[in-house]
């Protein structure tokens, strides 16, 4: 299993991104799915998360802004940003396993979002 996140980019404050995660394969029907991102010098945070029912959390900070989802067509996951802020940029890795509400079984390597004034 090798996720793979793709999407990220720098984007003016106020727009949207779409970033995506691929790689998962059996885990996509097994596992909850997960995004946490990193900013320079800070802990790697849980952003918003699904399970298989589905259910999705979200952190209070990206509530309303952020929507994350899944297609088994593709066995992608995806993490829709609208409304963009300066402090939402970082690194952001997707992550899948048992544990809810942050799977933490499975890591991505990461994509770079970058939010510019």
């Amino acid at each position: 299993v090798r996720l793979v996140e793709s999407g990220g980019g720098l984007v003016q404050a106020g727009g949207s991104l779409n970033i995506s995660c691929t790689g998962f394969g059996k885990y996509f029907r097994l596992d909850n799915l997960a995004w946490y991102r990193q900013p320079p010098g800070k802990q790697r945070a849980l952003v918003a998360a699904i399970s298989q029912i589905p259910t999705t959390y979200y952190a209070d900070s990206v509530k309303g802004r952020f929507t994350i989802s899944k297609v088994g067509a593709e066995n992608a996951l995806y993490l829709q940003m609208n409304n963009l802020k300066l402090e939402d940029s970082a690194m952001y890795y997707c992550a899948a396993g048992v544990q809810w509400p942050a799977p933490a079984t499975r890591w991505g390597q990461g994509t770079q979002v970058t939010v510019s004034s």
